[in-house]
């Protein structure tokens, strides 16, 4: 599996925090972790609407199976990555929300709340949630476990409810502001995993260009 991680200006101080727990979470399964920031006060600016676009993209162009990502309170950045098709979120603030994510909802995001509560022991809470979070047996394992047929029926409807309730990727790109589109495509790692010779969605492709090189 490949894990995407992204914060934003007002959390960047925790990214490491993420990063390190997740890598000790996911120690020995063999999973790639793109760490596309914000990696310190230091590094290129991020907001939330920014990284939402960033998740979106990520997942659709299927360059990433799962996002990591967060903000002060997490109320933004999951609004954010909402917006986009194909994306399946949930807050995640204490190890039961990442237990039950994925036996119910079976999604592919979730924010964390990176400020507000975070405090003494905070950097273990985030090991024992991905501890929960990328358990191979809880994926789509129900619960309770008689639920288990339905609560998997309806994680694929739901799926299905979000690509006919949103624009495509390719809308999104060219209806958002191109400043930030073009901010969030520049930075570091974005574009390289973007990989955009091998974007196959044409329509996409050719939205991502034109935003890469906007110029106000």
């Amino acid at each position: 599996m490949k894990i995407g991680i992204v914060t934003e200006m007002s959390t960047a101080l925790r990214n490491k925090d993420v990063y390190n727990a997740l890598v000790k979470a996911t120690e020995g399964m063999g999973h790639e972790i793109i760490n596309f920031g914000m990696t310190g006060p230091e590094d290129e600016v991020l907001n939330y609407l920014m990284n939402g676009y960033i998740t979106g993209l990520m997942l659709n162009l299927g360059r990433v199976d799962f996002m990591i990502g967060g903000c002060g309170t997490g109320t933004g950045y999951i609004n954010a990555a909402l917006a986009f098709p194909n994306v399946s979120a949930t807050m995640c603030l204490e190890p039961i929300d990442a237990w039950l994510f994925p036996q119910i909802n079976d999604g592919n995001c979730i924010s964390l709340a990176l400020n507000k509560g975070y405090g003494w022991a905070a950097e273990n809470n985030l090991v024992f949630m991905f501890e929960k979070l990328f358990d191979p047996s809880l994926k789509a394992a129900g619960y309770p476990k008689e639920r288990k047929e339905i609560q998997n029926e309806l994680a694929r409807k739901l799926t299905q409810y979000s690509v006919a309730t949103h624009k495509s990727m390719a809308d999104c790109t060219r209806l958002l502001d191109q400043k930030l589109v073009h901010d969030a495509l520049h930075h570091h790692d974005v574009w390289e995993t973007v990989d955009i010779d091998n974007v196959e969605d044409e329509d996409l492709k050719e939205a991502l260009i034109a935003a890469y090189n906007y110029a106000e």
